[in-house]
């Protein structure tokens, strides 16, 4: 095997001022955890880039699969190493586009010259290099500006290291660098995609869901810790809190009109949600909610929601129509086993006609007449707590619910 290390470029990580080297060291730490079962690894940071290590075939390969989901990377390229001779470098020039022989395609030779020592000057090896490339690849062409291929070439103190991919990574901040939140997780579409833009932004996730047999079955429950753990691919574990919801939902079914039971209901897992971001130290709330899409989405209804907490309600979702968000949804992963029919609790006991505009002040008074306080902390008390990944558990996603 030619490659010897694998060269990430960290994007918007370098833009970072003073603390630059915390966001570097968040994202060395994310790969470590992401890549524990190939352990260890030898990653070297610099100011700009971050160097992995390849052992072995399977390192490589395991390592360009899964890459690609690490939030905080750009870009990486598989690197090739040899001596300074230049007769080695021109066979690893041509072993290396040997990949592109079936295609007609530009290419260019860049070259970075660390060692100033080295006896030929960068336009040099550019030549030499180049040439012997063109020589050998009648299907490639010489583009300086904008070509389809890239062939770069570093002249490092040790060696001389070649890479012609540029492979594009999942962008954004490392997992962890901007905080913790509590996901809203519903086992719908939209509440799986909002936990990952969020996760790409560098917000560490736990999640939350309300559980309310026997309206709501085991397979329902079940659907929501697989795309738990669908999340967890992007680089960090997710524990899940299953809320026991039934003896809430119920009472609320009794005590308000119905047309404002979608709106209290909403309400009491806010409150929910919010006393277990108090007690698990997080700092907002996270939604998949989306603008007008349904009845509790108008704007009137999140801000009777939002009424019963003053913590901040992140909704990265709420500008987006449902085709962006299932798009979304399916580059992630997530889009066919949110569409499994389990029912979850949000669709139980839905009126026909569901106030759109519901008013603050009514719907206070319709809860005022029922003690919620005590059924909340006995909720938040007796819920079940599951951790993510559980790879073994989650390798067959259905086997046994159909």
């Amino acid at each position: 095997m030619i490659w010897k290390e694998i060269l990430i470029r960290y994007g918007e990580l370098s833009t970072k001022g003073r603390n630059k080297k915390d966001f570097i060291n968040r994202l060395r730490a994310n790969i470590r955890h992401a890549f524990s079962d190939i352990a260890p690894l030898e990653i070297v940071t610099e100011r700009d880039r971050m160097h992995i290590k390849i052992e072995n075939e399977e390192q490589y390969e395991v390592l360009m699969k899964k890459l690609p989901t690490v939030f905080g990377i750009q870009s990486f390229s598989p690197v090739a190493v040899c001596t300074k001779e230049l007769d080695e470098m021109k066979s690893l020039a041509l072993i290396i586009m040997e990949q592109f022989k079936e295609q007609e395609l530009t290419f260019k030779v860049e070259v970075r010259r660390s060692d100033k020592s080295f006896p030929l000057e960068s336009h040099e090896i550019q030549r030499e290099i180049g040439g012997h490339v063109l020589r050998n690849n009648p299907n490639i062409s010489v583009q300086v500006r904008k070509p389809d291929v890239e062939l770069r070439i570093e002249v490092r103190q040790d060696a001389i290291y070649m890479m012609a991919q540029v492979i594009q990574g999942a962008g954004g901040m490392p997992v962890g660098s901007n905080g913790k939140s509590l996901l809203m997780l519903s086992g719908g579409i939209d509440s799986p995609v909002a936990g990952y833009l969020l996760m790409k932004r560098g917000v560490r996730l736990e999640a939350i869901h309300f559980f309310s047999p026997p309206y709501t079955s085991d397979n329902s429950l079940e659907k929501v810790k697989v795309l738990a753990n669908e999340l967890t691919k992007f680089g960090a574990n997710i524990r899940l809190h299953v809320i026991p919801f039934t003896e809430i939902q119920v009472l609320i079914k009794d005590r308000v009109p119905a047309n404002t039971i979608m709106t209290t209901t909403r309400r009491m897992m806010m409150r929910i949600a919010d006393q277990l971001r108090e007690e698990i130290g997080a700092l907002g709330i996270v939604t998949g909610e989306s603008l007008g899409q349904v009845a509790s989405q108008t704007l009137e209804s999140l801000t009777a929601i939002n009424d019963v907490t003053n913590t901040p309600i992140l909704r990265p979702l709420i500008a987006f129509d449902k085709l962006e968000i299932i798009d979304i949804a399916e580059q992630i992963g997530t889009y066919e086993t949110s569409i499994q029919p389990f029912e979850d609790c949000c669709t139980i006991f839905t009126p026909a006609n569901p106030k759109t505009k519901p008013k603050v002040e009514k719907v206070t008074y319709y809860e005022s007449f029922t003690e919620f306080d005590e059924l909340i902390d006995r909720a938040v008390r007796n819920r079940e707590v599951y951790k993510f990944p559980e790879a073994n558990k989650m390798q067959d996603k259905f086997e046994g619910l159909l």
